[in-house]
């Protein structure tokens, strides 16, 4: 679902000088093409150039300046501003950021008035043990106020430059990118997103100056290529339902290096395969040395197993197991921290030693079984081969034909079943020979989820009844941990709520552990405030408090929509009717079923001589919908909606 855009030829200037701040940009009370803006964006200007030096050769220099309006109190925490950068190079010097020009103005009694960054609100912090965040607190700001600040990022890592982005979850007035790139650096440049971004090039005369070994001042000249991207008045990137990771459909521009061509050097390709990625991965002492430890689990192995014969009941038996054994320190990452061998024994590691521990004991008792790298919903997706992008791993085995997916850090994962931030398109699986494979990570199963509600209404409109729900797969999964996470009492606060302030009795859960089974609920309910009593007639929702409103509300979309795996939703409703009424009006069945059977809806409803009975299926069938398609979904939506919210009309006899 990533769009590609192509490269427009025409290019669109627009003057900003830096350090100049006008009376009419801080007098500005809302941002012209969005007055609901919190801030915006005024100008962003960006430039990528190249130093050389004959020690470390090339390094990238990536210099962006940030002008930005403040116009509501929700927009204050733009005065936060935070750059992550790499220090997990191997053979590399470590990425340096360094913040400058930092200035906030405000209009005081009719004067511009400066507050300039000082040191206090400059940090830097450890965040893992690839990466760091340099940030600033930008002082005096204010509703009205306007920020500018620049900083430049350093990095020897020359294969790919830190991504440029147009747009932000504020307005972009105004942003261009400039890069100066000499001719014997071949970069492929991509630019993803929906905004139209234009851009030219052109070749001109570049120059480096340098001091060679000899300690001689060098003076060289060489074809550049200078490009220029530009985007003008671009729309907020704004939070929708049904979204994985809204940063994946940023406007952008990407640079990767495809190939080096130096005077009198043979041509250099860089540009990654994914088994080159996988190679370099499997190489690290941190991954492949790992995978190859078998003898600290070799005593406890056959009691894991235990009974298991068939690869399907060793894999589910060995998850069991590890999962059981283990405990998750809450670290991601694809490399081990302590190893393997420690972790084992002191029954806690990361991700990565978690799932390699589980690889390597499916191996050892003959489950074909590789690791599979994984960026995380929260992390992005790659655009093109590189490892930088994965911050997680999983498992699968390969049984009967076909790959099962695993991870033994959460306590309600099964075969087949991943934590829901691992479903993120695809992952990529490395063998231990280099060779590798796209897996696709969400499933194409359908989770189910079904309610039966046996209930009563006496003639005040008080219901009381009976509930059962029961869950399957990934329905259950979610269940699970929502369940999990909070006390009893919390729990049945939040029921009570869900079942429109029902007072909530009897209530028991089946099957919390036992993830071979459906997870099942059971409750009685009682519920003074859920029919309406006009003129001797009853008008009551046949749906009950379950119903849904429609979430699709925007005109338009160009976010696909995210459901993250396949699920069909059933009701089964049975309402005694009280003494003394029969059914006056029922809705009408309605079925309803999208072109491509993406989606589907059956409302049926009977009304009998003292029972109204309804049965409602919802089937979502994909996982990933294109925003194409949008209106289909909106209106699907909005006619399941329309119909949950009709009445049932009970009259006296």
């Amino acid at each position: 679902m990533l769009l590609l855009l192509p490269i427009f030829s025409s290019v669109c200037a627009q003057n900003y000088e830096f350090g100049k701040v006008s009376e009419t940009e801080l007098l500005e009370k809302s941002f012209p093409a969005d007055s609901g803006a919190a801030a915006a964006i005024l100008c962003k200007k960006g430039r990528t150039y190249f130093e050389y030096s004959e020690k470390s050769g090339f390094s990238a220099i990536h210099e962006i300046h940030f002008r930005i309006k403040i116009y509501k109190k929700e927009g204050l925490k733009w005065a936060d501003f935070k750059v992550p950068y790499y220090v997990g190079y191997e053979e590399l010097s470590n990425d340096r950021v360094k913040f400058s020009n930092a200035v906030t103005y405000n209009l005081d009694q009719g004067k511009i008035v400066k507050t300039k960054l000082n040191s206090e609100g400059t940090f830097k912090k450890e965040i893992n043990e690839y990466w760091n965040e340099a940030s600033i607190t930008m002082p005096n700001v204010r509703p009205g106020s306007v920020m500018e600040f620049k900083y430049v990022f350093k990095s020897e890592n020359i294969i790919e430059f830190p991504r440029f982005d147009f747009q932000y979850e504020i307005p972009v007035k105004f942003a261009e990118y400039k890069t100066e790139i000499p001719a014997f650096l071949i970069y492929k440049p991509i630019l993803t997103g929906f905004e139209k971004i234009a851009s030219e090039s052109k070749i001109v005369t570049g120059y480096q100056n340098f001091t060679n070994k000899n300690n001689n001042s060098v003076n060289l000249s060489f074809e550049q290529i200078n490009s220029l991207y530009t985007g003008q008045n671009i729309a907020a990137l704004r939070d929708e339902i049904y979204v994985d990771n809204k940063k994946n459909y940023i406007s952008s521009v990407q640079h990767e290096l495809e190939r080096t061509r130096y005077p009198d050097s043979p041509e250099k390709n860089y540009a990654m395969t994914w088994e080159g990625v996988a190679k370099s991965i499997y190489k690290e002492e941190r991954f492949g040395k790992q995978l190859s430890e078998r003898s600290y689990f070799e005593q406890d192995l056959k009691a894991a197993v235990g009974n298991a014969e068939t690869p399907t009941e060793k894999t589910a038996a060995v998850l069991k197991y590890v999962k059981r054994h283990m405990n998750w320190d809450r670290q991601l990452g694809y490399l081990t921290k302590k190893g393997v061998r420690k972790a084992y024994v002191e029954r806690t590691g990361n991700a990565a030693e978690i799932n390699f521990i589980l690889v390597s004991m499916l191996n050892e008792c003959g489950v074909t079984a590789d690791p599979v790298l994984v960026s995380t919903t929260d992390n992005g997706i790659a655009v093109f081969p590189n490892r930088t992008v994965f911050n997680y791993i999983i498992a699968a085995a390969f049984i009967d034909g076909k790959y099962v997916l695993l991870d033994a850090t959460r306590k309600y994962t099964a075969p087949g079943i991943l934590p829901t931030e691992a479903l993120n398109w695809t992952g990529r699986l490395i063998r231990q020979n280099y060779s590798s494979e796209e897996i696709e990570l969400m499933p194409d199963y359908t989770s189910k989820k079904n309610t039966v509600i046996l209930t009563s209404l006496d003639a005040d409109g008080t219901l009381k009844g009976k509930a059962r729900i029961q869950r399957t797969d990934y329905s259950g999964y979610e269940f699970r941990n929502y369940r999990g996470d909070q006390s009893a009492e919390q729990y049945m606060e939040r029921l009570e709520s869900n079942f429109g302030s029902s007072l909530i009795s009897d209530y028991q859960v089946e099957n919390l552990s036992d993830l071979g089974k459906p997870v099942t609920e059971t409750f009685n309910f009682s519920n003074e405030n859920h029919a309406e009593i006009v003129a001797g007639k009853i008008y009551l929702n046949p749906m009950l408090f379950l119903v849904k409103q429609n979430p699709l509300v925007s005109e338009d979309r160009k976010l696909p929509l995210f459901f993250g795996y396949p699920e069909m939703e059933k009701y089964t409703i049975n309402i005694d009717i009280p003494k003394g009424y029969a059914v006056e009006s029922i809705p009408e069945s309605l079925s309803l079923s999208l072109g491509d059977k993406s989606g589907s809806f059956s409302f049926r409803i009977l009304g009998l001589e003292n029972k109204v009975q309804i049965i409602v299926v919802k089937e979502i069938n994909v996982a990933l919908v294109s925003s194409s398609v949008y209106r289909e979904w909106k209106d699907f939506f909005r006619r399941m909606s329309d119909k949950e919210n009709e009445k049932i009309v009970l009259k006296k006899i």
